[in-house]
């Protein structure tokens, strides 16, 4: 039996009932989502192995829990544990070393200290729902906010917007862009206040 030829479906059935190889094989052919997801995040007090590592535990997690009945789309659901698992890392990791400024922080999580409110996740998705009709209602929210996105965000501000919606760093959101990393944190800060202002 080749299981790189299996679908998820199988793979993930055979896994949660114990083969080893199953949960192997699904769990390479999504760890590159993995580092796409944790690209954005730093750690304070770790490195990026460390996010990694996060990443596939909440990978790992969503094989475990994977319910076709509730949620039919795995790899949009292990987007989702991926994410939120690297997220609940790099808010106890910040809140472990109360440093702000190493800390990183992205646009699809809160601030830490909650001074710019909720965070654009929760503003666009509004918990924890996963369902296709409540995602096809989100779709047509994002729709109009993207309108308002393009009239309240400066024009650096939405490059940089768009940079790391796309998973850009830092770092290379400034290279891009010919200004300092310090000049990218402040922006993307401005825009989470902006946003959660605006909903």
């Amino acid at each position: 039996m080749d299981l790189n030829t299996m679908t998820d479906d199988e793979l993930i059935a055979m896994a949660q009932n114990g083969d080893a190889a199953a949960l192997e094989a699904i769990l390479t052919r999504y760890k590159p989502l993995v580092h796409k997801k944790s690209q954005p995040y730093y750690l304070a007090g770790g490195d990026d192995d460390d996010i990694v590592q996060e990443g596939l535990i909440g990978l790992y997690k969503a094989v475990m829990d994977f319910d076709k009945s509730r949620f039919p789309l795995f790899h949009v659901f292990a987007g989702v544990c991926v994410e939120r698992r690297i997220i609940s890392a790099v808010k106890k990791a910040s809140r472990q070393k109360h440093n702000p400024l190493n800390s990183y922080v992205s646009l699809s999580d809160g601030d830490i200290d909650g001074k710019y409110g909720n965070s654009l996740d929760t503003i666009l998705n509004g918990g924890e729902e996963l369902d296709p009709e409540h995602i096809f209602i989100e779709q047509e929210k994002l729709s109009g906010i993207e309108t308002i996105i393009a009239e309240t965000l400066s024009p650096f501000e939405r490059e940089v917007l768009m940079l790391h919606i796309n998973g850009v760093s830092y770092k290379e959101t400034a290279q891009r862009l010919g200004r300092d990393a310090k000049a990218v944190d402040n922006a993307i800060q401005r825009i989470k206040k902006k946003l959660s202002e605006l909903v």
